[in-house]
Formats: structure tokens, C-alpha cells, sequence
């Protein structure tokens, strides 16, 4: 502690003489300029000499990715080819003969109805067809082909094919090497062949991205398959051509290629589980002369920013100072409650960006005061509403109690029946606190609007209640089913309508609850059918009120949740409602809230 002490006191006497421009220098120079340079040096001289290996280790993942990344695309299209061929059913039906034309339309609308989209499942599929050998199948042209229709070469195509032991094949196109041509047979399960499923790809679809340009240009990229024939490559015109016929030939035989460069060039392979080989020809020269530029440049560019950066420091040193000051004193003044205050700013460097977010501060910071005197008022009138809803509902309850004494006492049973089917209807409908319910009360609630509606209208409406008793525990949303009911007596005209019938249907199917509401009334026109369906207010409390419990649906269960509504003018509506089984209260989507 002591040393420290006196290296202190020693550093202060020697700089005591010195400006802070002098000051700020000499310990930008010792403490960056300085080690930043010897550094450079060092780290250039190592990192020249390590070059290499550490280029050989990318490159060497570079290929282990690339292989990687072929054999998933090659898997993806294998996958594609072999669910096809081995589906049970398309096996079945080539293999059996037809006796009638219906047989045979059939089994083609299977075919097409079954692989008319395998095509659009992977990039690149230009033609996707499935050659069969049954003589009592036709070929329509479109998935299903016979190769005896095709002409001799397909014929002869499909010949070698059927006789080559590889189930699975790839190869290029004969009249276009830019296209490869993927098959499987399709074979029983005691080895018969059946036919032959037949994919075209576009080359550049499937393999374009890791050949374009591989290494930076310092290097080729080949795919080999096991047949010593090149697949893909980054030189356009090896692709097709034999190994033996490429200019890979002279590094492939040479045993010495994957352990020393040939020609300033080295080979590397990845094998892949296929029997593809990828393999790579990386120039080591020109990986070495790119190597030499950019540390040369690095370098270049070192000392260049070390000299540039001494320049700039020394001329902007001179205002820093002053500038910090001045917001000091301005932050002093907004401190002591002044928010007016403001800095001058004529700069766009760091500090001139600070100078701009304190005048920007200062004005929020002025305006967040206000805000805030503003909440507090409204948080005093919004507790004064609560209280005020609070109040009304407990008046409608106790003068319907009252209501319903007097009934009693005249012995008015018809009454007291309409009034407690309105307290129990308003009991839900009047708790603003909470929009979440059980079905029972769900339930309940819509029975006393019925009950309601029924002593209004006597003996006119059948109402036809079918509710399984294990939902009603479930939660759901308050006032669900109320205003489907409400359209049905006020859009529907059930009340005129003959045997009008209205009928409530909840169960559970699966992990879903479903609500459905059938009425016999006028139903709904077309165009407003059309309007309501597509959530597009009509102008009509229909439409609206529909609107209202399609949107309160998502808020809750999102698109988990299914409103659908259908009609039939002058006969018919039904509405039908699907949430997901919630035992638990849910709560709003996130994101979802207003």
C-alpha cells in the first residue's frame, strides 16, 4: 500500500506541470498506441505461421458441413421417393388386374388424389411419374405411366432400372446434365417389382447453394457417387462425367493427396452413409497469398488508425471538457425543479448525442410530471365509477326483492317466477368484476332469460334443452349463449313461426367443449349471413352482437376457439361454438389485452 502511495505521489509531481491535453496524450501513448503496436507486430508474426492450420481447420468444417447439409437434402428427397413406393395401397393396386373401366378410373383418381402434391413437397421437382408394368392399368399421363408408351428409350430406361440391384438410385438426366433423375422401385414384399417411381430435379434447386463459389474461390466441390461418377460439382462441365475422365482423377489416385498438397492444391473427402463421397480441392497458394494481403493490410490499417486517432484525440480534447461542465451545471438546474433548461448543441459526435438526450430528457421529464398529477385525478374518479357500479346493481337486487315480497303476499306465483328468473339473470349479467364463468352458471343464467321470455310469449316456443351433466364443472366465458338465444326471439320471429322449436345442445368431444343453438325462425338472408361469417358489422344488433362474442372468444382461447354460423332463409339457423376443455379459469392471451 505503501509503493502504491509513493508511485502515485511520483506521477502526479512528474504530469503537475502538464495541460490535460499533455496528460490525456502521454497516457493514451503508453497505455494504447504503444502496447497496440507491439501487439500487431506479435500477434501478425504469430498469426502468419498459424495461418494455415487454423485455414485447414475451417476448411476441414466447411467440408464436414457441406456433407452434412448434401446428405440432408439427398435424405429428404430418398424420404419422398421411398414413402411413395412403399405405400401399401398404391403396391396393392398396381399389382392386381383389372377386369372393368370403373376398376380402373378408380385406382387413377387414388393415384391422383394421393400424389398429385408430392411434387410441390421439396424445391426442384420439375416431374414426379410413377412407371408401372401392369398391362391391364392404363396411363394417364399425368402421375401414372407405361414405359411401352413412352417410346424405346424409356422402355429400355425402365428395363435397366427394374434389373439393376439398387432399389434407390441417382443419377444425372442423359439429355441434360444439369438435371438429376431420382427412382425407386416399387417392390412387393416378396421382391416382385411393380414399377418405378420417377423424379426429375432441377440441379439447381438441389445442390446450386454449396457449389456456388465454395471456399471464396479458393477451391472445388464435388459430390462422387459410388459409381465413380460425378454427381454435382462447382465446374459446370465435370458434372455427369466419370471420375476417371475429370481432372479429380490426379489428386483421387494420388495416395499421397490427403496428407501433402499436389500442384499447390488438397484433397479432402467426407464419405456419406448413401456411398456418396463429397470431396474438396482446396489451393493452399492462394490461400497463402491472401493471407500475406490481409495482414499486410491489417497491418496498413493499424498504423494508420494509431496515427489517425493521435490527431483526433489531440484537436477534439480541447471542447470536451468545457461541454461536460456544461451539462453538470444544466443537470444542477433540473435537480433544483427547473425543466426548462436546455443545451446548445451545434456538434453530432458522442457528446452532442448526449446533449440532445438531455434537452430531450428534461422536456419528457417536464411532461411525466404532468402526466403523473393527471393519472392521480383520474384514479380518483376511476375508483368513484367502481363505487358507482357497485351501488347499482345492489339497488336492482334489493327493489326486486322487494318486488317480489309484494308478489308473494298477493299470492301472485306467475310474478315471483318472473322475478326470480330476472334476479338470477341479472346476477350474472351485472357482475362487471369477472368474465369468466362456469357452464352451470352459463346455464342457469340462459334458463332464466328463457323463463323469462316464456312467461312473456306462453306457450309459443318449445325450448329443447340437451346438456351433458359433465361439462357444466367447466369453465367458459359469461354471456356465451344469452344473446344467441336474444337473436333467435328477435331477429329469428320464433314467437310466429309454427312448432317453433329452439334447442340447446352442450357436450364434450375430445378436449373441446361444443355449443350449439338451433332455431326453426326466418333464418338469415345470404348477404347477411355472408357479412356476419365474415365478421363485417351489418349495422344490425345481429351482427354486432355476433362480433362481440367472436372477439371475445379470441381474447380468451385464441384460435383454439371456433364461431361458426349457418342458415337457411325462412327455415333455419344454427350456431355453433367450440372452446377447448378448461377445468381451470383462463385467463387473457397475452398481447390480446386492450
Amino acid at each position: 500500500m505503501k509503493l502504491k502511495q509513493q508511485l502515485e505521489k511520483w506521477i502526479i509531481r512528474m504530469t503537475r506541470t502538464m495541460n490535460l491535453k499533455g496528460k490525456f496524450v502521454l497516457l493514451y501513448g503508453l497505455i494504447v498506441f504503444i502496447p497496440t503496436a507491439l501487439l500487431a507486430v506479435g500477434a501478425g508474426y504469430v498469426a502468419l505461421h498459424s495461418a494455415r492450420a487454423n485455414y485447414m481447420l475451417t476448411i476441414e468444417e466447411a467440408v464436414r458441413q457441406s456433407a452434412q447439409s448434401i446428405s440432408f437434402k439427398k435424405q429428404s428427397y430418398d424420404l419422398l421417393a421411398t414413402r411413395t413406393a412403399t405405400d401399401g395401397e398404391l403396391i396393392s393396386r398396381l399389382s392386381r388386374d383389372y377386369t372393368n373401366m370403373e376398376e380402373t378410373l378408380e385406382t387413377v383418381q387414388y393415384v391422383d388424389r394421393s400424389f398429385e402434391n408430392t411434387a410441390r413437397y421439396l424445391p426442384g421437382i420439375e416431374d414426379f411419374r410413377i412407371y408401372h408394368a401392369n398391362p391391364t392399368l392404363v396411363q394417364d399421363g399425368g402421375l401414372l405411366w407405361k414405359p411401352e408408351l413412352s417410346g424405346p428409350e424409356v422402355q429400355a430406361w425402365f428395363d435397366r432400372t427394374v434389373a439393376s440391384p439398387d432399389i434407390l438410385s441417382w443419377s444425372n438426366a442423359e439429355d441434360d446434365k444439369r438435371k438429376l433423375v431420382v427412382t425407386q422401385k416399387i417392390l412387393s414384399k416378396y421382391g416382385d417389382s411393380y414399377g418405378v417411381v420417377y423424379m426429375l430435379l432441377d440441379y439447381n434447386d438441389v445442390f446450386a447453394e454449396p457449389f456456388n463459389n465454395p471456399f471464396g474461390g479458393a477451391g472445388e466441390l464435388y459430390i462422387v457417387d459410388a459409381g465413380k461418377r460425378i454427381i454435382a460439382s462447382s465446374e459446370p462441365g465435370e458434372i455427369g462425367e466419370r471420375l476417371a475422365d475429370s481432372s479429380l482423377q490426379r489428386y483421387w489416385d494420388n495416395p499421397n493427396a490427403a496428407e501433402k498438397a499436389v500442384g499447390g492444391k488438397l484433397l479432402l473427402t467426407a464419405e456419406l452413409n448413401s456411398g456418396w463421397t463429397v470431396a474438396a480441392l482446396v489451393h493452399l497458394d492462394q490461400m497463402e497469398e491472401q493471407s500475406r494481403r490481409i495482414f499486410l493490410m491489417v497491418g496498413i490499417g493499424i498504423t494508420f488508425f494509431l496515427l489517425l486517432s493521435t490527431f483526433l484525440i489531440m484537436t477534439v480534447l480541447k471542447n470536451i471538457v468545457w461541454r461536460i461542465r456544461k451539462l453538470g451545471t444544466r443537470m444542477t438546474d433540473i435537480s433544483q425543479g427547473d425543466f426548462e433548461v436546455t443545451v446548445k448543441n451545434r456538434d453530432r459526435d458522442e457528446l452532442g448525442e448526449l446533449e440532445v438526450l438531455f434537452n430531450d430528457m428534461s422536456g419528457r421529464l417536464g411532461k411525466l410530471v404532468g402526466e403523473i398529477t393527471q393519472a392521480n385525478l383520474k384514479e380518483r374518479e376511476q375508483s368513484f365509477m367502481a363505487l358507482q357500479a357497485q351501488i347499482n346493481p345492489h339497488f336492482i337486487y334489493n327493489s326486486l326483492s322487494l318486488v317480489r315480497w309484494r308478489a308473494m303476499d298477493m299470492q301472485d306465483m306467475t310474478q315471483v317466477r318472473i322475478i326470480d328468473a330476472m334476479t338470477t339473470f341479472y346476477r350474472l349479467a351485472l357482475n362487471n368484476r369477472d368474465n369468466i364463468t362456469k357452464i352451470r352458471e352459463e346455464i342457469e343464467h340462459l334458463k332464466a332469460y328463457v323463463e323469462i321470455q316464456q312467461l312473456r310469449y306462453p306457450d309459443r316456443v318449445t325450448v329443447d334443452w340437451q346438456v351433458e351433466p359433465d361439462v357444466m364443472e367447466l369453465y367458459t366465458i359469461k354471456l356465451l349463449l344469452q344473446p344467441i338465444v336474444e337473436n333467435c326471439y328477435l331477429h329469428g320471429n320464433i314467437m310466429r313461426t309454427p312448432d317453433a322449436v329452439i334447442r340447446v345442445i352442450v357436450f364434450q368431444l375430445d378436449n373441446n367443449v361444443h355449443f350449439e343453438i338451433h332455431d326453426n325462425g326466418k333464418g338469415i338472408a345470404p348477404e347477411a349471413l355472408e357479412h356476419i361469417r365474415e365478421g363485417r358489422y351489418n349495422g344490425t344488433k345481429n351482427g354486432f352482437g355476433m362480433n362481440n362474442i367472436r372477439d371475445r372468444l379470441k381474447l380468451y382461447f385464441g384460435t383454439d376457439a371456433r364461431f361458426e354460423i349457418d342458415s337457411a332463409e325462412n327455415e333455419w339457423t344454427v350456431v355453433s361454438i367450440q372452446i377447448p376443455v378448461c377445468e381451470d379459469r383462463p385467463e387473457r392471451i397475452r398481447g390480446e389485452e386492450g
